[in-house]
């Protein structure tokens, strides 16, 4: 649970608005062409080549089994470090960059329906809303981590 104010890159998958920590958050990309990868793991889309770094993406549809999205203008990739890794995550849209208090937020409820309540760190509570805080870690375990640089080692190999 967060001891002080956070800082919160807000962003929407579906109708759902989700936070996750601007420490975590390396830059905020236009959607732009993905290069796929055979082999890779369901909720890997592919890689990007920034500035000469080869980064997965990873699509938080497919990670969260929800409903695939649209492409729009709006539509977003979030380049955050994980573990030990830096990702893209595909996002529909970014909306703005808050700070919450640590009293605005509360412990994710015991039965959390849709996403796995493991990738929940919290819910922020909101004068008219709530946002889902995720925590960012635990989006990918172990196996995907090392599931995920597999895919970056071979897309350096095929120069991606």
């Amino acid at each position: 649970m967060p001891q002080k104010e956070r800082q919160l890159v807000v962003f929407s998958l579906g109708q759902e608005e989700y936070g996750v920590d601007i420490l975590q958050v390396q830059e905020i990309k236009r959607l732009t062409e993905i290069t796929r990868v055979p082999n890779a793991p369901d909720f890997v889309e592919g890689v990007i080549n920034l500035r000469g770094n080869v980064i997965p993406v990873i699509d938080l549809h497919k990670r969260f089994s929800l409903k695939a999205a649209e492409v729009t203008d709006e539509s977003r990739i979030v380049i955050v470090n994980v573990q030990d890794i830096t990702v893209g995550i595909t996002v529909d849209a970014v909306s703005e960059v808050i700070t919450l208090e640590a009293d605005a937020f509360a412990p994710p409820p015991p039965l959390v329906a849709g996403i796995e309540a493991s990738f929940i760190e919290a819910i922020g509570k909101l004068e008219d809303r709530l946002l889902i805080l995720l925590n960012m870690d635990r989006i990918l375990g172990l196996d995907e981590v090392a599931a995920t640089k597999e895919v970056t080692q071979k897309a350096v190999q095929e120069g991606v």
